[in-house]
């Protein structure tokens, strides 16, 4: 078997919504550099992903030079949000999610309206402007100090592209075989790595890739997200049923790897993987 490399990278500015895809990405302590540092949050404050909004998968984010964005979703204008004032980042709102409750910088209104319109639904933009202090990783899990972006609990997901042609696998073999075979956007993983066994990275305990080193914190349990195609926002059975047959932990169905960085650094499409630990 060959070596392991880094397969792929993926920034997702906005969670819930398409990403990129960059040659390159910055390693920072909750995360790659521009991913999920915004978010939607309905009229309470809690979060909204594709879990509600299944469209969301239709509309995308480009992550611009200084942390902005721009928003293009069909039907829908393009529009670019830029970063909100620095002057004004004391005017949080506290928003919810997962149970963690966090202080967030509101976007331009106009962002509030674009994305009311696009999911017929009264929500607002929010901005994470300082990930060191605004969220800490969930302390069963977490060593002190270590914190992370909107991403779901983690800073980094790892999958590998062996295990989803494991699963892939299975799923032709069960009852929603048309549904297969998943790409793995389904997944919406942060770094893809190739040349491994299936399923190897259950017993990854850290790794490096190229130069920066990671703590594995814990297997990712998968949600109903997993089902949606991310080209047409329709949901089926699959990832689900079949992990919940073949890769059940628990009252969990797991797929992929939660990372934390170690330190700062750069990692690139290609870069050595190697496990530690």
């Amino acid at each position: 078997m060959p070596n392991p490399v880094l397969h792929s990278v993926h920034v997702h500015p906005v969670k819930a919504l398409r990403g990129f895809s960059p040659a390159q990405a910055e390693v920072e302590p909750w995360g790659l550099a521009g991913d999920r540092r915004w978010t939607v949050v309905d009229a309470a404050g809690d979060v909204v992903t594709q879990r509600q909004h299944a469209r969301l998968a239709l509309s995308a984010a480009a992550l611009l030079p200084d942390g902005g964005v721009t928003l293009s979703a069909p039907g829908a204008e393009p529009l670019t949000v830029e970063v909100p004032d620095p002057r004004s980042t004391a005017a949080t709102i506290t928003v919810e999610i997962f149970g963690d409750r966090v202080e967030a910088v509101p976007a331009d209104p106009a962002a509030d309206a674009w994305f009311s319109a696009y999911l017929d639904s009264e929500v607002r933009l929010v901005h994470m402007d300082d990930p060191a202090r605004r969220r800490p990783v969930d302390p069963d899990f977490a060593l002190p100090g270590e914190t992370v972006s909107f991403a779901d609990g983690y800073p980094l997901l790892a999958a590998t592209t062996s295990s989803l042609d494991a699963l892939n696998s299975l799923i032709a073999q069960g009852d929603h075989a048309d549904e297969g075979p998943l790409p793995m956007n389904r997944f919406r993983p942060n770094v893809v790595i190739d040349g491994t066994a299936p399923w190897a990275e259950d017993g990854w305990r850290r790794l490096a890739i190229g130069e920066v080193t990671f703590r594995v914190a814990k297997s990712c349990g998968r949600c109903v997200v997993t089902t949606t195609d991310q080209g047409t926002a329709e949901r089926g059975k699959e990832p689900l049923r079949t992990l919940a047959r073949h890769r059940r932990d628990g009252n969990r169905l797991i797929f992929g790897q939660n990372l934390v960085p170690e330190h700062r650094g750069v990692i690139k499409v290609g870069d050595p993987v190697e496990i530690l630990d």
